[in-house]
């Protein structure tokens, strides 16, 4: 066992406290042990359902290495850690199934010949509704509130998101925009993507937006604007994402994907209530 993978002290005794030391250590685990903390990070439910076998062939590792894994945070074994996703689970502090439903679902969609019209757009319609339901779930009041914060006390807000999530990203930025908030929007052109973030200061926010597999200007973007002071708001696929681990505040977000193809809708529905969230700040603010 290297140092990395040596536990420093007792195991964490909750759920809660088991993902704060994997966010932690994150960075000084071995390549394989990140996959499996993300995994873990991913999907809770998993991990306080399934054998170790499943959740060894649905995060691509050897179950040993999920039980070096659970020892490496001091816990006896794997039925040790699993079992404190299973007290969360059992006490509603965990988003139910959503990822066993997704499966089913894709199954459901894999299992049917390619149609067309109505049948794609009932496609669609139905991955969408999981991922929408999900996000109600999983982002709390708590979670929201710390972000209309962060946007509301920023003297700038700048706002970054290429490729895939460039439609979220221009969303929050002309929304933001028409709100009266100073804004900056990371748009790239011409390649002066480290050029238009190099003016952040400590009393600025980033929004930064990125998915896996996660754009170079966005995680440039995030490193100079952590290097500066400012505040980031991430809003990602995961708390471990290269846009997410030194954010001040992380909104995860899990899209659907349907017959290859990866959504936004659930992108979108967070970034409309964090734009009208601030809204109702401001307007308070103002009476």
């Amino acid at each position: 066992m290297t140092d990395s993978e040596t536990p420093s002290g007792p195991p964490p005794a909750t759920a809660e406290e088991l993902r704060a030391a994997i966010l932690e250590r994150y960075d000084g685990l071995s390549k394989r042990l990140q996959q499996i903390a993300r995994y873990v990070l991913d999907e809770p439910n998993d991990m306080a359902l399934e054998t170790l076998a499943v959740l060894a062939e649905r995060s691509g590792v050897q179950p040993s290495a999920i039980v070096r894994f659970a020892k490496s945070f001091g816990y006896p074994g794997a039925s040790q850690m699993q079992r404190l996703f299973r007290d969360g689970l059992l006490s509603g502090q965990s988003a139910l199934g959503y990822g066993e439903r997704v499966r089913r679902f894709n199954q459901e969609v894999d299992a049917r010949e390619s149609g067309a019209g109505a049948q794609l757009l009932g496609e669609f319609v139905e991955g969408n509704t999981l991922a929408l339901q999900n996000l109600r779930q999983s982002i709390t009041e708590k979670d929201m509130a710390e972000a209309v914060a962060l946007i509301r006390d920023a003297e700038i807000v700048y706002v970054a998101g290429f490729r895939r999530a460039f439609p979220v990203s221009s969303y929050l930025a002309y929304s933001l925009q028409q709100l009266g908030k100073r804004t900056m929007f990371i748009d790239g052109v011409a390649g002066l993507a480290r050029q238009q973030v190099q003016g952040i200061g400590p009393r600025d926010l980033l929004i930064a937006v990125s998915y896996h597999p996660y754009a170079e200007e966005t995680v440039t973007a995030v490193e100079i604007a952590v290097g500066k002071g400012a505040r980031v708001l991430s809003i990602s696929d995961s708390l471990v994402s290269p846009v997410a681990k030194n954010a001040t505040a992380v909104l995860q977000v899990r899209e659907s994907e349907i017959r290859s193809f990866r959504s936004l809708a659930a992108s979108i529905c967070l970034a409309q209530a964090l734009v009208i969230g601030f809204a109702f700040e401001a307007s308070g603010q103002a009476g």
